[in-house]
């Protein structure tokens, strides 16, 4: 089954008609409202250098799952 998203909101705007793969592998000032400021501290903090790196960091996903915890318990 395909499957079709809009993540233009996502990416800053030479990012938007990429490939997922190519998404995943970019750095992560590729994501909207992510500078390159930002993107230096993520990388000094974390060792962060893709948006790959950042969606599989263990801390970053501990944080996710809590709020989804969160958000399924009664």
């Amino acid at each position: 089954m395909a499957v079709s998203v809009n993540l233009d909101s996502l990416l800053d705007k030479a990012y938007e008609n990429k490939a997922l793969t190519d998404i995943l592998d970019a750095p992560v000032a590729a994501l909207s409202g992510v500078s390159e400021g930002d993107a230096e501290k993520l990388k000094a903090a974390f060792n962060i250098k893709t948006v790959r790196d950042l969606g599989t960091n263990k801390y970053f996903r501990a944080a996710v799952t809590l709020l989804d915890l969160e958000k399924n318990s009664g």
